[in-house]
């Protein structure tokens, strides 16, 4: 195993490397090390363990709320249609009222 006090930084090769990386085995410095999660661990193995997955990205989501609405809206317009084309397709007889002849609320 290599002595760490041996080591230069894989970023600042002047500079003395004060720890390794545990996700790429690679030396860093002071600057280029960072803790996350109580780990000591470098900028891009940091950048690369935080990225978000496709489904959980601001757009992405965005876009899938979306598409049930639209749905949704594309359903009951198609409904309403049905039903107006319905009402329309009734005979004027039955828009007037002398469909049924007699007016049964009129009797005396």
């Amino acid at each position: 195993m290599e002595n760490l006090a041996d080591q230069r930084c894989f970023n600042h090769f002047q500079r003395e490397a004060v720890a390794r990386c545990p996700e790429c085995a690679r030396f860093y410095c002071r600057e280029c090390i960072t803790e996350h999660d109580d780990r000591v661990i470098c900028a891009a193995c940091l950048k690369q363990i935080t990225r978000l997955p496709l489904t959980q990205r601001r757009g992405f989501v965005g876009v899938t709320r979306l598409f049930p609405c639209l749905v949704g809206v594309v359903t009951i317009w198609f409904f309403f249609y049905l039903i107006g084309d319905g009402l329309l397709r009734l005979p004027t007889s039955f828009h007037e009222g002398t469909l049924w002849g007699v007016h049964w609320l009129d009797r005396k």
